[in-house]
């Protein structure tokens, strides 16, 4: 038979040496260069589709003009500055600050999408404080248990 020979302090030694030894938080597999990547890389892609997506809603399934792929980039440009600022100063409020604006973006970029269809400004505007408060519902709870009432993580 093969068997482990017994160590001093049997398993219970070996359970507290491994918790001593497990890291507190997960590894970071990727280096700063990937970070940084993602952290430009993610909102232009998504403001790309934006644009894309706000300029099909416009011509309404006619034909692609000269203005309506001007309107794609320039919506897209301005959804990617202002995606890149909430994910670059939402972060330094407060938890439920946080989750406003980071919900209100999201609202209000459904919102606009939706006002491109040529829909009622009222059903656009109804469109984008319920998707804000969905999703406001959703950071805050995931703020408020991960964070304490200052704003570190909790670990």
């Amino acid at each position: 038979m093969a068997q482990a020979a017994p160590t001093s302090g049997g398993m219970m030694g070996k359970v507290r040496l491994n918790r001593a030894a497990r890291p507190t938080r997960t590894p970071d597999l990727f280096d700063e260069r990937v970070h940084t990547l993602g952290r430009y890389g993610i909102p232009v892609v998504l403001g790309l589709v934006y644009g894309f997506w706000a300029a099909a809603n416009r011509r309404g399934g006619g034909d692609i003009t000269g203005w309506n792929i001007l309107f794609g980039f320039v919506t897209a440009a301005v959804f990617i500055v202002l995606c890149i600022a909430v994910a670059t100063f939402a972060p330094l409020l407060k938890r439920e600050l946080h989750s406003l604006v980071k919900s209100g973006f999201a609202g209000a970029a459904v919102a606009f999408l939706y006002s491109q269809t040529g829909e009622s400004v009222y059903r656009s505007v109804a469109l984008g404080v319920v998707v804000t408060a969905g999703i406001f519902l959703v950071f805050f709870y995931r703020y408020y248990t991960r964070e304490d009432a200052v704003g570190n993580r909790i670990r």
